[in-house]
């Protein structure tokens, strides 16, 4: 079993920056894959960023590509999600989970059906 907690959610003005933590637990992630997705009030879950435990391939949204940066420590088996240059599109839920399995394709690193532990989300709100 896996247990995710994300922190370092908040409000921000647009143009700010904040960094979001997420702790795993339990079993580590190995060779599978840790991901941020978001949800916005009456939206679908939308895919941010992932990257490979153990090393390997790193994916981002077009949305996100150049503002977000995922990153991992080793010693503390957190994941952390840096964002700068926040816009009010930004909002949302942000939820960090972990696959079922050593994901081969951006798609399959990118898909919430590959998840299957979940974070209960912290939340980000962008003032304009």
């Amino acid at each position: 079993q896996v247990q995710l907690v994300e922190s370092g959610g908040g409000l921000v003005q647009a143009g700010g920056s904040l960094r979001l933590a997420c702790e795993v637990s339990g079993r580590s992630p190995d060779n599978r894959h840790v991901a941020w997705f978001r949800q916005a009030d009456g939206k679908e879950r939308e895919f941010v960023s992932s990257l490979r435990w153990d090393g390997g391939a790193i994916y981002y949204a077009d949305s996100v590509k150049g503002r977000f940066t995922i990153s991992r420590d080793d010693t503390k088996i957190k994941v952390y999600l840096e964002m700068n240059s926040l816009e009010p599109a930004d909002t949302a839920v942000y939820h960090c989970a972990v696959s079922d399995r050593d994901c081969p394709s951006a798609e399959c690193a990118s898909s919430p059906t590959e998840f299957h532990y979940w974070g209960p989300g912290t939340q980000v709100t962008v003032s304009s």
